[in-house]
């Protein structure tokens, strides 16, 4: 499962890439064009323009009544000191990375088989 994954995003990413490369090339040859011809424009009729409405005269809002506002304590706040529970020590936590090996395995070089014609 996992070659196909990786063979499929390669192969997404390459398509990627040549399409990018097509409109790269598009947008160079688009800028590298010599401008049309002149062609005359329609004569459109104007836009009518909107009347302006009347503005109705609203009567004032009614505000409310003043609240109290309410008094801050100005020292220190504490909190109480909550115990909490003791930590699992490391050696309990499951080991979950397996190590990465740091040395290469030595590859065993093999002589050629000995020739049956000699030179």
């Amino acid at each position: 499962m996992a070659f196909n994954l990786s063979g499929f995003t390669l192969t997404l990413f390459a398509a990627f890439a040549f399409m990018s490369i097509d409109v790269g090339l598009a947008a160079r040859h688009l800028l590298q064009a010599p401008t049309g011809p002149n062609l005359p424009r329609p004569n459109l009729p104007q836009i009518p323009t909107i009347p302006s409405l009347p503005q109705p005269n609203l009567p004032n809002l009614p505000t409310g009544p003043t609240l109290p506002q309410p008094k801050l304590p100005t020292g220190p706040i504490t909190f109480p000191n909550l115990g909490l529970p003791p930590m699992p020590s490391v050696t309990s936590l499951p080991n979950i990375i397996p190590s990465i090996p740091t040395t290469f395995p030595s590859i065993p070089f093999f002589s050629p088989p000995p020739s049956t014609k000699s030179p």
